[in-house]
């Protein structure tokens, strides 16, 4: 029986060729641009949540401060879940790291000594909303002389308003992104419907003669769906094709750009399973298009008879 509808279904497909093929075009465009912003979203997140949890938080102690106070304010600090990764760095390492920035110039590490480095406490934060009040508690221990951020993009101001753009783009592109497949969606669902009214209306005089000799609803509206999943699958797969080559070439320079900032996946393994969770998603949600477009154009055909 479902080798019926099907090849009914074909059939339907093969007599107008050009009404499929526009059906189809929309729908590749519209899950094609789906793709696309989907991958956006995700890479914008990625990148997002980088800044947001990369700045380096140092604490510098003042030199009077005892091993037992700086070993409570780490214990303190490594037990506040704002916190991450806090790691005390002695004088003589931070003469080490300075050495290692001057290698290029090796006279200005002759001209220092431990000495005039401070010890220090480093921590991350797990979101910077929380910098502020974190670095307020911070500068009140009474072995803290200042605190400052290791970052490169300049002093908590800055870093903030960096952020802030990028949740202000992040946000742009989900709500924009999002009306815009919504507006290609209903674009691509009316197309169904009034492809699928069109074909109803060429099958007036077999749908009669069905519902003579006793056919059930779901025997006439069995071909009728199935070709609207065809459209669909049809429209899903070739817009994900088209998106995930797309992908699959600019990736690599990408990831060489962005460097440690991961905004896709740099493994072939994550990098398929996003793509394939991507691809499920859209199949699923290409169904119920199918579904509801061809239930409503054989509802309206049956209440025009």
């Amino acid at each position: 029986m479902k080798n019926i509808h099907l090849k009914t279904a074909l059939d339907y497909i093969r007599r107008s060729p050009f009404q499929a093929l526009s059906a189809i075009l929309v729908l590749t465009l519209t899950f094609f641009v789906g793709t696309m912003l989907t991958v956006l979203v995700y890479s914008s997140g990625n990148l997002l949540k980088y800044f947001e949890t990369r700045p380096q938080v140092i604490a510098f102690l003042k030199s009077e401060a005892t091993p037992e106070q700086v070993s409570k304010l780490q214990n303190k600090l490594a037990a506040d879940l704002r916190t991450k990764n806090v790691r005390y760095v002695s004088k003589e390492e931070a003469l080490s790291i300075y050495k290692k920035a001057t290698s290029d110039n090796p006279l200005l590490s002759e001209l220092v000594s431990p000495d005039i480095f401070p010890a220090s406490l480093e921590f991350s934060l797990t979101n910077l909303s929380f910098a502020e009040e974190v670095i307020s508690e911070v500068k009140k221990e009474e072995i803290v002389d200042q605190v400052g951020f290791t970052a490169s993009l300049g002093g908590e101001s800055t870093l903030q308003d960096v952020v802030s753009r990028l949740r202000t783009i992040t946000w742009y592109l989900r709500i924009g992104g999002g009306l815009l497949v919504g507006m290609l969606g209903a674009a691509s669902f009316l197309v169904l419907i009034v492809i699928i009214g069109m074909r109803m209306a060429t099958r007036k005089g077999e749908i009669e003669i069905l519902n003579l000799i006793g056919a059930t609803p779901g025997f006439i509206r069995s071909p009728i769906v199935i070709e609207a999943l065809i459209y669909c699958f049809a429209g899903v797969l070739l817009g994900f094709l088209l998106a995930f080559l797309f992908w699959l070439f600019v990736t690599p320079n990408l990831i060489a750009y962005f460097g440690e900032i991961s905004i896709l996946p740099k493994g072939t393994l994550d990098f398929v399973i996003l793509f394939v969770a991507i691809l499920v998603g859209e199949l699923a949600i290409g169904s119920l298009l199918a579904l509801f477009g061809s239930m409503l154009a054989v509802s309206r055909a049956r209440r025009t008879r």
